[in-house]
This record gives structure tokens, sequence and C-alpha cells, in this order.
């Protein structure tokens, strides 16, 4: 029996309240808000954070790792090398992409659950439009993990019941390469064919399980075309009052991201044994996952569930959100740009670098950087830590200026200093002296095309920092 071993939400800290849009575009907008990635945070930085959340939350090992997304940072070079390398995952784990469609983190799912072996599934996306067009604000950015194996790995906390894929060739929604924002046809062509292929999969499916449509406790519904998706809900039979929210007001369409996304929320939300879940994602055709809950899954400590970070989220202005993705020009530092990375000094500080591993040497000092004569490595990338002392840089290069610097104490030992984010000047209570942060993994900059990735420091979420 395969299913579900654990899971990671990850939901970037600052908002955009979606009226703030049309104020500015002249078009758009729309009620409630959208979560919005860093300046600091892409793809593969969001699929790290949900990672971590996945595997604290299990003793099972991935044996190979699968990384999807619409946004991929790198062509031509593997994306999910840099996800195991944070994650620290063994020599002998496999790392592979499947990237470019948002039908693609379905197909690394579909992967996964015919494997042998426990398999790490991270999907993360960043959806966006032009400036005042419906995409920019139906979107949101975020990242799910979902850990995929067998009762022998450990104990599932849903188990796989039945499965099925449709699949159609239709132009609905395209992007040449290069091109900032998607192209659409005409909506009720996309919902017409999607409402077919969806109710397919979705008799498909119970049928390989066994189960009737009042059999499903929630449906989920993922997808990009929101008109299908609601179509597909209001088809299957299923009472409305047990199709999942899909966060649309509170998060936006996360793309590649959304299926799994949707899925921890749903299992999150109630941990009662034998509850059945459907997961019906719609892109390219159909795919249908029936699953069912299990004893286990009240048992299972969730370290921060999708609700707890929709609710701690922060307020972004649209224009620093157009800034950050590039679509609004702005005055660039007036500092040179930093030298590219060194491509053999990040692989002989591997540990470091990705995995940020200090050492413990014979006096019980933990070194950060690691010192080589130490001889025990100490992992720290779970570890928070309290500022000594802090600055707010005006002069050094920051694609978002100013640079938040501190010096961090970290539990148990280790002294750093390090970049902070998810912070600005508006967030005073948050880096002050004696404040508690975490590590995170952030992109620091890019030049000549290449992504320098390290660990910035966060504040915790408040109730934890308060604890």
């Amino acid at each position: 029996m395969r299913g579900i071993l654990s899971w990671g939400g990850y939901l970037p800290y600052r908002r955009l309240d979606r009226r703030s849009i049309r104020a500015v575009a002249g078009a758009g907008g729309g009620r409630g808000v959208r979560a919005v990635a860093s300046y600091d945070e892409d793809a593969v930085t969001m699929g790290v954070a949900a990672g971590r959340l996945a595997l604290n939350g299990t003793p099972a090992e991935p044996r190979a790792l699968w990384f999807a997304t619409t946004e991929p940072p790198y062509l031509d070079r593997t994306n999910a090398t840099t996800v195991h390398a944070a994650l620290r995952l063994g020599r002998d784990v496999p790392a592979y992409d499947a990237v470019g469609s948002v039908r693609s983190a379905a197909g690394a799912l579909g992967a996964a659950l015919d494997a042998a072996v426990p398999v790490l599934v991270v999907a993360g996306d960043l959806r966006g439009g032009l400036p005042g067009g419906p995409d920019e604000a139906a979107g949101g950015d975020g990242a799910a993990a979902l850990l995929v194996g067998s009762d022998a790995d450990g104990p599932l906390l849903a188990e796989l019941l039945g499965r099925s894929s449709v699949t159609e060739e239709f132009v609905d929604r395209w992007r040449v390469p290069g091109e900032a924002a998607s192209r659409l046809w005409e909506e009720r062509f996309g919902e017409t064919r999607y409402t077919a292929l969806g109710t397919e999969a979705l008799k498909l499916a119970l049928g390989e399980a066994g189960l009737e449509v009042s059999d499903v406790d929630t449906l989920i519904v993922a997808g990009l075309h929101g008109r299908a998706a609601k179509a597909v809900a209001a088809r299957s039979g299923v009472p409305a009052e047990r199709v999942a929210d899909r966060l649309d007001d509170t998060v936006g369409n996360v793309g590649a991201a959304q299926p799994a996304l949707l899925l921890a929320a749903a299992l999150e939300s109630d941990p009662a044994e034998g509850r059945v879940i459907v997961l019906l994602s719609l892109a390219d055709g159909a795919d249908v996952l029936v699953l069912r809950t299990t004893t286990a899954l009240a048992a299972h400590k969730v370290e921060r569930s999708v609700q707890a970070q929709i609710a701690s989220g922060a307020p972004v202005s649209y224009g620093t959100y157009l800034a950050w993705r590039g679509l609004l020009p702005v005055e660039p530092p007036r500092r040179p740009e930093p030298a590219r990375p060194s491509s053999s000094a990040a692989s002989r500080n591997r540990d470091w670098k990705f995995g940020f591993v200090g050492s413990r040497g014979e006096d019980g000092m933990v070194r950060m950087p690691p010192s080589p004569l130490d001889g025990a490595a100490v992992p720290m990338a779970a570890t928070a830590g309290t500022i000594v002392t802090f600055t707010v840089d005006r002069l050094a290069y920051s694609p978002s200026p100013p640079v938040v610097f501190a010096v961090v104490d970290f539990d148990g030992g280790g002294r750093l200093p390090i970049e902070l984010t998810d912070v600005n000047e508006a967030d005073e209570d948050a880096f002050e002296i004696g404040a508690r942060v975490e590590p995170t993994f952030r992109r620091l900059f890019t030049s000549d095309g290449i992504h320098n990735y390290f660990w910035k420091a966060r504040p915790l979420p408040k109730p934890e920092r308060e604890g």
C-alpha cells in the first residue's frame, strides 16, 4: 500500500491586497489578498522551505527527489540539485526536474506513486501576469512537498485507493519561452473541455477505488482555470459543503504547487480516520487521486500549518510587488553589482553554503562557517537564534535596499553575522535586540546568470517568538 507519509506547505510572508491594484494599474484587482514571494525568493527557495517542513514530520528518508515548477530559476541545469543540497539528501539520492507546465507536478507525483522507494515531490511556483490583468490578481506564490512511500517506510497518513489520468490536446493557456505572462484562449472553450475531462477522470478513479460519489468526504479541484474548477465541482455530485476551499481569497492560485498545497490544507483541517479525499487536478487533461486517511494522521505533528501561515502574513505595497517582479523599473542601487559567484568555491563548501552546516571542535565551540580543524559537523538549518545586535545598512548593494544585518547567537552555540529577511524598517519589533530568528534558504543576488543561494535569518512567527 502506497500513500502520503508526510507533507509540508510553504507560503511567503508578504500579502498583496488586490484592492490596491486598480488604483495604480487602472484595471484588475478584486477582493482578498494574494501571497507574494519576496525579492530573494524563487521556486527553489520556497521548495526548500516546503521540503524541510515535510521531512521534519517523519523519520522516513526519501530515496529520490522530484521538483516541479513553471518558473525554474535555471534552464539547461537541474534545479532539483539545489533543493537536494539544501535538504542535505544523500549523494545516492537522485534529483530530477519536471518543469515547464502546471501538469508537471501531477506527473512527478504519479512517478513517485509508481516508485518502489520513498520519494519526495516538491513543487514551487510564482504565478502572476501583466499589471492590471486577471492572472496578476488571481495568481499566488508558494510551495508544497509530499513525501510518498509505502507502509513499510513508515506510518501512512493517507493511503492511495485509486487514481486515473485522461489527456487531450487542446490549446487553452500557453506561454512562449521568455514571455512574462500567459495567453488565454476564449474562456468558455477551456471550461467546456476541462469540465468533460474532469468528470470523466473522477468517474474512472472512483471506479478503480470501488467507491461512489457519496463516499467522498472532501473534493479538491486544482487548476489555473477557475471557472472550469467550479464547473467540475458542481457537476461531480459531491455536495458543495464537501468541496475544499481553493484559497483564492487568501493565497491565490500557486500553479504547479496548488494540488499539493490544497491537499496539505485538507489533511491539516481534519485528522479523522477514514476520510476519503479526492484530489483532482485540471491541466492539459485531468489527474485524480483517491486517498483515505489513516489512524496515524491524528498523531502526526504539523510544524506550521497552511492556515497558520495564512494568518501570519504581512502586507506589501503594489509598487514594491511590481519592482520585485521586474515589472516596474526602479533606480538600481548606486553601487557596483556583486561579482559572479565562484562555482568551484561553492562546490568545495557545499555543506556550508547549501546545508548550513557548522562544526564543533574539541573545545566544544560551534564554528560558523565550519573549521577544517574540527571533526564534528553541526547542522544549523533547524536551529533558532537570538539577535545580539543589528544595523540597517543603506550603502550595501541589495535588490531591495536597505539591508538589515544582524549578529545572531544560535541556540546551543555558534555566532554568525547574517542578513535578515522578511523585515523592513517598518518591522522594528521583528529585529530588535533579543528578537528570535530562524535560518531560511534564500537567494542573495544573481550575477552573470548565476544565482547565489545562501541562508538568511527571518523572525520566528509571533507565537514561537513568545514561546
